[in-house]
């Protein structure tokens, strides 16, 4: 069977298809790190936020602080302000949320061991991987513009120049008193 329709078989109907661009937008930047939160985690894993917080606590010697971390309170009220969370004196979190990096992602599989948990992780793991190409590619083309804009330089300075000059002529014929053009008459 196909890795696609091993995934597929293993969703609850209903449920957002477990493909890297479905997940990408759920990948966050925190600490210079790209993170996954525990309550999107839950929700791809089909469990509550607090039975996947307990699976970690149980197993917390697996996730040292490069595999995931607890957001601080201004990172939580940033995190409030830029999505709809409500505050916790309205029934939301009273806690900040923890995030996963790559690393605390793929340990999430050991800890989570349903069919569903395999198969979020394996699409995860996918959404990382082309996460990781995309910025590579970036990287490559802002060399290449770079190098192209050295090699160029030269002829471009040329080109400046030439411009500078005609702007200059051109004020400097503008800054002229002008010949005044058409007939004059005497008053008696």
């Amino acid at each position: 069977m196909p890795p696609e329709s091993k995934l597929a078989a293993v969703q609850p109907p209903g449920c957002v298809a477990l493909v890297p661009e479905n997940i990408a937008p759920l990948v966050r930047w925190f600490r210079g790190e790209k993170v996954l939160l525990d309550f999107e985690l839950a929700q791809l894993y089909g469990v509550e936020t607090r039975v996947l917080k307990q699976a970690v606590r149980r197993n917390s010697g697996r996730f040292p602080s490069d595999f995931m971390f607890q957001l601080t309170a201004q990172e939580a009220q940033n995190l409030r302000s830029q999505t709809v969370i409500s505050s916790s004196g309205y029934g939301g979190r009273r806690y900040a949320p923890y995030a996963f990096t790559e690393q605390g992602v793929a340990m999430l599989s050991s800890v989570l061991r349903s069919e569903r948990a395999i198969a979020v992780n394996i699409a995860i793991m996918r959404t990382f991987i082309q996460l990781r190409r995309l910025m590579d590619s970036n990287r490559d083309l802002a060399r290449k513009i770079d190098a192209l804009e050295t090699k160029y330089d030269e002829q471009f300075r040329v080109v400046f120049e030439t411009i500078k000059s005609l702007v200059a002529a051109d004020r400097a014929r503008k800054a002229k008193p002008r010949r005044e053009i058409g007939f004059h008459t005497v008053k008696d």
